[in-house]
């Protein structure tokens, strides 16, 4: 449905299409990640009454033939081919993260967000077709988000294209949501890179788009900050974050370090990266667990907690100044919460995160729970077992 978003109508071609959006002064893209699928057209202002009708041919009236539908599972191909580890790694925390249950029920984020290559000959237009419409032409599940024009004329924009979709099936199971549940394990995956390094990463539970544990743990995400080994900038590219102090510029083959978060629902990850030559895949997986533990044991400074704050709201309300990133922002949050939050709030509520906060949240986080350990690479074999790390863990 990505790659198809817009590939034409029954009635314009691909090319027509694409013409008809470049003579609107527009470009187009969709997103999709395992809770939303985002449909974007960019156009200059005084044609957006057209936009909104190329929106609505896209969206509700798209090219689902079965010659399209074969042309994009070549592109999946190719895309699995071209793969960049990093993408791999991600994929594999998931799996990791939310393995199967006992009775070898695979859990709805455990599962890949790719097309698996042999579930490719199983994929043709009708299949397309029957996800569409159950997950996608739901108005309850909707929203038509816009940055730059007037809230009344997207309104009456919105009632005259989409205003006739029904509600599709039983309105209460729409909203059943089957939670994925932590369960913390291993994934390891050979596979070739273009620069022969090894990436790790370890990652512990957090809670979902709805927890308490959201805010502060994307200041903690700030402080730790990172990068790779190569910067051509200064402080201002966070250069002074913890990683980059006792990590990067500590070690000489470390050649990344950066943490992460990942958040759904009902649930999140936090964990920290690495990548390095394949020998010393071990020594990264014990830096990573070694600045893991130090959250939970130690209070950070009050230094780098200042500059983390100052960091993370610096860099919200400067993203903010898209268009592109505001209308985005809009729409993913009335569709997470129904309402859209503030900036002043926002701000608010990282200035009210505390060092006690930080220590909490880890070791609420690493306390009795399973690590999740994955590396990808060429070269695996030195990572520690996943039982190891366990027990790293379990001295806390």
């Amino acid at each position: 449905m990505e790659l198809m978003a817009f590939s034409g109508t029954p009635s314009l071609s691909s090319m027509d299409f694409q013409t008809t959006l470049d003579s609107l002064g527009g470009v187009s893209f969709a997103s999709s990640s395992r809770e939303q699928f985002l449909y974007c057209m960019d156009v200059l202002r005084p044609n957006v009454v057209e936009a909104m009708g190329l929106l609505r041919d896209a969206v509700i009236e798209p090219r689902l033939d079965e010659g399209t539908v074969e042309e994009m599972k070549r592109v999946v191909e190719f895309q699995w081919m071209d793969m960049i580890p990093e993408v791999v790694l991600g994929e594999g925390l998931q799996i990791a993260a939310y393995g199967p249950k006992d009775d070898g029920v695979v859990q709805q984020l455990g599962k890949s967000h790719f097309c698996p290559l042999e579930a490719l000959p199983n994929l043709n237009a009708g299949a397309v077709e029957k996800f569409r419409n159950e997950n996608l032409l739901n108005p309850e599940s909707m929203v038509i988000a816009a940055a730059g024009m007037q809230h009344e004329n997207l309104v009456r924009l919105a009632e005259e294209h989409f205003g006739h979709l029904e509600i599709q099936g039983n309105p209460d199971d729409q909203k059943k949501i089957i939670p994925s549940d932590y369960t913390g394990g291993s994934h390891k995956q050979i596979l070739p890179t273009p620069d022969g390094f090894t990436r790790v990463a370890l990652a512990f539970p957090l809670g979902g788009w709805h927890s308490d544990d959201l805010v502060p743990a994307c200041v903690l995400q700030t402080l730790l900050g990172g990068g790779s080994s190569f910067s051509a900038g200064g402080p201002g590219k966070g250069m002074y974050s913890r990683l980059y102090r006792q990590v990067l510029n500590r070690y000489y083959w470390a050649e990344s370090c950066e943490s992460f978060t990942s958040f759904h629902d009902e649930s999140g990850l936090f964990g920290i990266s690495g990548s390095s030559m394949g020998n010393k895949a071990g020594d990264m997986t014990r830096v990573l667990a070694e600045n893991m533990m130090r959250l939970a044991i130690d209070e950070v400074q009050d230094e780098e907690l200042d500059r983390a704050k100052n960091m993370l709201k610096n860099n919200v309300l400067t993203q903010l100044e898209s268009r592109l990133v505001l209308f985005e922002d809009i729409g993913r949050q009335i569709l997470t919460y129904g309402k859209r939050e503030g900036t002043e709030e926002m701000c608010t509520k990282i200035d009210n995160v505390d060092k006690k906060v930080l220590r909490d949240l880890m070791r609420k986080s690493v306390t009795g729970m399973k690590p999740t350990l994955v590396a990808v690479g060429d070269d695996v074999s030195q990572v520690p077992a996943f039982e190891e790390v366990e027990r790293w863990f379990g001295s806390l």
